[in-house]
């Protein structure tokens, strides 16, 4: 194997556990599209492959896959599949709201996840 391969292998390995980490932290009931996720866990991924990344984490990290969408605010699983229905399920009952098929970003997307790790979770309403 030449260096140059191994280290882009070594580079695609340190790149999938930054996916892994963003995923992570990604706050309840808040969402991030896959690009998002990608520019976050640096450079040497694209968004196609954020789920590459995610299929390969060990099962004991728990990952909250539900809370990855699309750039347009959808979920990418066909939307008859059982994959759909559990992440909305999931989604739903952590507070984040669809409009038909999408989420409003502005609101359940980056910016609020990043207010929420900066700043903590948004009192209750009385």
């Amino acid at each position: 194997m030449s260096d140059s391969r191994t280290t882009r292998e070594n580079d695609f390995g340190t790149w999938v556990k930054n996916v892994w980490q963003v995923v992570a932290g990604i706050p309840r009931g808040h969402v991030l599209t896959y690009g998002e996720v990608a520019r976050l866990a640096g450079p040497g991924g694209s968004a196609r492959r954020v789920s590459q990344a995610m299929r390969r984490a060990p099962r004991k990290l728990a990952l909250p896959w539900h809370r990855v969408i699309n750039a347009q605010g959808r979920i990418s699983l066909p939307a008859d599949s059982s994959g759909h229905r559990e992440q909305r399920e999931r989604l739903e009952r952590e507070g984040v709201r669809f409009d038909g098929d999408r989420i409003d970003l502005d609101r359940f997307g980056y910016v609020g996840a990043l207010d929420q790790l900066l700043w903590g979770p948004p009192p209750d309403p009385e």
